[in-house]
C-alpha cells in the first residue's frame, strides 16, 4: 500500500485509503493523445455498437430544450414506463446514475463495518469496491468454470452476511446461471441477507433456462434486481440504470439516493428506448450474428474462449495478455485486459460492428504470429 504523503490523506478512513479504484476501458481520446493515432476502434467497454435507437435519440434532443431546469427528482414518468414494461408497481423501482449507482445504494443501505458480503471470483469489480467503501468485508467464493459456484458461495454465508452479489450474465466472463440453480440458491439464504442479481446483459440472453428474476420479487422479499440502459439500449454515455425490489426495500434505497441523481435527458432517452422494441431486436440480432462470427474466427486462430451470453467474449491468449494488448493499442484497437480480475492471460473483447470485429481479428492474428 502507498504511504500517504499529503497530511489530510492520513486522516482518511482506512477502508477508503486501501481501496483499489475501478479501472475503466481506455477512452479513444486518450489513445489518440498517447500515440497520435486516428481511426481507433474501441472494443473494451461492452457498449452497443449500434448506439441508441431513433426514439431515444429524438427524446434526448427534445429534452435538450429544458437544460436550465432540474430533472424530476423522483423520475415519475420513467418509473411509470419501467413499471409498464415489466408489469410491476412503480413503487418497486429505484433509479440510478447507471446501475452501478444502485449497487452503491444497496451497499450503503445494508453494509457497514462488522458486516459481510459474498461474491464470486472473476466477477464485476464494482462489488468489492462498493463493499469495501462502506467498511464491510467481502468473502469471495472460488469460481466454477469461470462462473458462480453457488454451493461455494452459500458455504460462505454467515450471520454477518447482509448482501450476496450475483451477476447474471457474469461480467467479465459471460457465464450464466439457470433459473433452477439460482432459485434454489436464493431459497436457502436467510431472510436477513439481501440477494442482488445484476442483470445488466439480460436482454442479450436467449437461453431457455435463463431467469428473469424480476418475476421472482413477490416470492423473495430479500431480492433486488438491477438493470441498465447502457447495454442493449445503447445509452452508456447517459449513465442510467435502475433497481427493482420490494416496495419497502425500494423506499429504503430511495432514502440514500442523491437528489436529481438521474439527469433529465437521460430520463427522456430511457423512456424513448423502452418504446423502441425494434431497435432492441435489431441490437440482439446483430449481437447474435457477431458472436457466431467472432467465436468461429477465434477457433480458427486456435484460441480458447469462455462461452458467453453477453455482448462480449473473453479469450484465453495462452500467454500474458498485456503485451498483446499493447500491440493492439498500437494498431488502434482498444480491448480489455483483465489481469485485475485475476485472469492475466485473458482479453475481453466487446462485439462491435462487422468491420471492427474483422479488423480486431486480423490484428490479433498478426500479433500472435510474431
Amino acid at each position: 500500500m502507498t504511504v500517504p504523503t499529503h497530511p489530510v490523506l492520513s486522516c482518511a478512513a482506512p477502508h477508503i485509503a486501501q481501496l483499489n479504484p475501478y479501472l475503466p476501458g481506455k477512452p479513444i481520446s486518450e489513445l489518440e493523445r498517447e500515440l497520435g493515432l486516428h481511426g481507433i476502434i474501441k472494443l473494451a467497454s461492452n457498449e452497443n455498437p449500434l448506439g441508441p435507437g431513433l426514439c431515444a435519440r429524438a427524446a434526448y434532443i427534445e429534452a435538450g430544450s429544458e437544460l436550465g431546469r432540474y430533472p424530476d427528482g423522483g423520475g415519475f414518468e420513467l418509473r411509470q414506463a419501467i413499471a409498464k414494461h415489466h408489469g410491476i408497481d412503480a413503487g418497486m423501482i429505484t433509479l440510478g446514475n447507471g446501475s452501478n449507482d444502485v449497487l452503491d445504494l444497496i451497499a450503503r443501505s445494508f453494509l457497514y463495518p462488522g458486516q459481510e458480503a459474498v461474491a464470486a471470483q472473476y466477477t464485476f469489480a464494482v462489488y468489492p469496491i462498493a463493499t469495501q467503501a462502506v467498511g464491510a468485508a467481502l468473502r469471495v467464493a472460488p469460481a466454477r468454470d469461470f462462473g458462480h459456484d453457488l454451493d461455494a458461495m452459500l458455504a460462505l454465508v454467515t450471520e454477518q452476511t447482509r448482501v450476496v452479489w450475483i451477476a447474471n450474465p457474469n461480467n467479465p466472463t459471460g457465464t450464466w446461471l439457470t433459473a433452477t440453480a439460482l432459485r434454489d440458491f436464493i431459497k436457502q439464504l436467510p431472510p436477513s441477507c439481501v440477494c442482488v442479481v445484476d442483470e445488466a446483459y439480460a436482454e442479450y440472453v436467449s437461453e431457455p433456462h435463463y431467469p428473469n428474476c424480476i418475476k421472482w420479487l413477490a416470492e423473495f422479499p430479500n431480492l433486488i434486481v438491477t438493470r441498465t440502459f447502457a447495454k442493449v439500449h445503447g445509452l452508456a454515455a447517459l449513465r442510467i440504470g435502475y433497481g427493482v425490489s420490494h416496495p419497502e426495500v425500494a423506499e429504503l434505497l430511495n432514502r440514500v439516493r442523491q437528489p436529481f441523481n438521474v439527469n433529465a435527458p437521460a430520463q427522456a432517452a430511457a423512456i424513448g428506448a423502452l418504446c423502441d422494441t425494434e431497435h432492441v431486436e435489431r441490437s440482439i440480432a446483430h449481437n447474435d450474428a457477431e458472436m457466431l462470427h467472432v467465436t468461429t474466427q477465434l477457433r480458427r486462430l486456435g484460441l480458447e474462449f469462455i462461452p458467453s451470453v453477453g455482448n462480449f467474449v473473453t479469450v484465453n491468449l495462452g500467454q500474458p495478455a498485456a503485451p498483446v494488448d499493447h500491440a493492439l493499442l498500437h494498431a488502434g484497437i482498444i480491448c480489455r485486459p483483465i489481469a485485475n480480475y485475476g485472469l492475466p492471460n485473458h482479453l475481453r473483447i466487446t462485439l462491435g460492428l462487422r468491420g471492427e470485429n474483422d479488423r480486431l481479428l486480423d490484428a490479433l492474428a498478426t500479433v500472435l504470429r510474431r
